[in-house]
C-alpha cells in the first residue's frame, strides 16, 4: 500500500506541477490561489513521507546503496529546476528550459526506480 501511495503522489507531484507550468506560461491567475500555493507541498510531503517508509522497509538508503543515491540527487535537480520553472526565471524561454530540465529529472527518478540502477546512461 505504501508503495501505491508513493506513485500516485509522484504521478500527481508531475501532473500538478505540469499544469503550474502551464498556468505560468499562460499569466493565469490560477497561480495566486491559495489552494494552488497548499496543495503541492501537503502532496510531496506525502510522497517523502511514502518514501522514507519505503527505505526502511526494504532497507534501502541514500549515500549507502547507488540508486537511491541518483534518485536522492535528482529530486534535489527536480526541485531547483522546478523552483526556476514556475518562479525564478525572468523569460518563459528560460522558464521552458528549466521545466524541460525537471521532467527529465522526474523521469530519470522513475527509471531508477523501475530499474532500481543508476548505470543508465553510462
Amino acid at each position: 500500500m505504501i508503495k501505491d501511495i508513493h506513485i500516485l503522489t509522484a504521478f500527481i507531484s508531475i501532473s500538478f506541477f505540469t499544469l503550474r507550468f502551464l498556468w505560468v506560461m499562460r499569466d493565469s491567475s490560477m497561480m495566486t490561489k491559495r489552494w494552488v500555493k497548499i496543495v503541492p507541498h501537503v502532496n510531496d510531503t506525502i510522497l517523502l513521507i511514502a518514501a522514507i517508509i519505503l527505505a526502511v522497509s526494504i532497507q534501502q538508503y541514500p549515500f549507502v546503496h547507488t540508486w537511491l543515491t541518483a534518485k536522492f540527487i535528482a529530486l534535489i535537480l527536480y526541485i531547483v529546476f522546478g523552483m526556476f520553472a514556475l518562479k525564478r526565471a525572468k523569460t518563459k524561454r528560460v522558464k521552458g528550459l528549466f521545466f524541460v530540465l525537471a521532467v527529465s529529472c522526474f523521469g530519470y527518478i522513475v527509471l531508477v526506480a523501475v530499474t532500481r540502477t543508476s548505470n543508465l546512461f553510462i
